[in-house]
């Protein structure tokens, strides 16, 4: 039996200061099979983010045992994803890694703008193949790559070693924050636990999409908001979107931030991946009181690269596992565990704070971050030098959704995401506080 995934349990329940009796005990995993295998525990991060998020649901800490070929599918969909009965190919051209003059960069440029600032700070043409590409940064310091994307909000890293990852200031500031931080604001008038509370969500890519993905999956009311001029990548949409509704506002316009105002008022959680301050300069406001904030950053809220983009693939990167997992050439773990993981933490948060604001009426933000995650990642039991292959997942974990094949839920007591999505116009009866 591997009991690895106790780790996180015990560091979420740490951290969110709950002290229901003993949630670890409740959660069961078998052996992994080989789920998810890699040098790092991997799979005991998946099981336990999971866990996690299995024990926020049931705080009278009933019996929960894991499925890890569900776990292993969930957090390997874009690998099990078909559209059409066609796989897809999860990183664009302008993502990758990249032989620099001295050393190696990873970059990622699978939205349109973040290709646009690579291609930038590389001074090639717009439309430049990846050949050009990989030519350019052949003939530049990576650190240097490194900093002039930081500058204009490209997105690429040097690929750094463990122990260089370890000497840094941010790799002190996200081992110092908690792994799911859940902090109170302002006294409220106690409010009754919503049956299905009301989620807006504005993030977009993996880790704060599987988090509302996984509040759908318990009945949550989900509306996913995305910019019209930013549209989320579609296989993504699909790929996360199960059990919600999705429509496009500008909150840049007068028009939109109205509208958004009056969503945030019958909203319970909102979710967002902005930087602090920046959803409020842009609707003319502070959030309402009551409002449960899940946030999550790529380098968390704290140290030198506070305010720098990331995905799960550049912080792997940055943070030594590329070279721990693939040796002189870097590498990547068998699935974007950080993203998915961060996003399961994130929802059992939620719901931790959704549960404590029934009791004292206060909102809460509720922070996760990937380099957070990361830092318990490289800190936790389990280590091996030969891992072997991971068994992948069979196609009897997936679910289909017309011509659209997506992973079953982790949890395997759900054996489906709801559809349709639950309505956000119910009767507002349903919804008293």
């Amino acid at each position: 039996m591997d009991h690895g995934y106790g780790f996180y349990l015990d560091e979420y329940q740490r951290d969110v200061g709950v002290h229901t009796e003993d949630r670890r005990g409740h959660i069961e995993c078998p052996d992994s099979a080989g789920f998810l295998a890699a040098h790092l525990p991997v799979f005991d991060l998946a099981a336990g983010s999971v866990g996690a998020f299995a024990s926020a649901i049931d705080r009278a800490a009933g019996h929960w045992t894991l499925n890890p070929e569900r776990i292993a599918a969930s957090f390997s969909s874009d690998r099990l994803f078909r559209t059409g009965g066609e796989p897809i190919n999860g990183f664009s051209e302008y993502s990758g890694f990249f032989a620099a003059r001295d050393g190696w960069v990873r970059t990622h440029g699978n939205y349109p703008h973040h290709r646009d600032r690579l291609l930038t700070i590389l001074e090639l043409e717009p439309g430049s193949p990846k050949e050009a590409v990989a030519q350019r940064i052949s003939e530049l310091s990576a650190i240097e790559i490194e900093q002039q994307a930081a500058e204009i909000g490209a997105i690429a890293v040097r690929a750094r070693t463990e122990t260089e990852w370890r000497l840094s200031e941010q790799c002190a500031a996200a081992r110092s924050a908690p792994l799911v931080s859940i902090r109170a604001r302002e006294m409220g008038e106690p409010r009754a636990l919503p049956t299905r509370p009301r989620v807006l969500d504005l993030t977009r890519v993996i880790a704060g999409p599987v988090a509302t993905r996984a509040l759908a999956l318990v009945g949550a009311e989900v509306l996913r908001i995305d910019p019209p001029a930013i549209p989320e990548i579609g296989w993504q949409h699909l790929d996360s979107g199960q059990g919600k509704r999705s429509a496009l506002l500008d909150l840049k316009s007068s028009e939109g931030a109205t509208a958004f105002r009056e969503l945030l008022e019958t909203a319970d959680v909102l979710v967002t991946g902005y930087r602090p301050g920046a959803l409020e300069a842009l609707i003319g406001q502070d959030l309402p009181a009551h409002l449960i904030h899940g946030r999550v950053s790529a380098w968390g809220w704290q140290g030198p690269w506070a305010d720098r983009r990331g995905f799960d693939s550049i912080v792997q990167a940055a943070s030594g596992i590329s070279f721990l997992e693939g040796g002189e050439k870097p590498g990547a773990l068998p699935a974007q565990a950080l993203d998915h993981a961060s996003g399961y933490f994130l929802a059992a948060g939620i719901l931790d704070a959704l549960t404590m604001r029934s009791h004292d009426g206060r909102g809460r933000a509720v922070d996760v971050s990937l380099a957070g995650t990361c830092a318990r990642l490289l800190d936790a039991p389990g280590r091996t030098l030969h891992p072997g292959l991971p068994t992948a997942p069979g196609f009897g974990a997936v679910v289909n959704h017309g011509d659209v094949t997506t992973a079953r839920p982790a949890l395997a007591e759900f054996e489906d995401y709801p559809s349709p999505a639950h309505s956000w116009g119910s009767d507002p009866a349903e919804w008293a506080h």
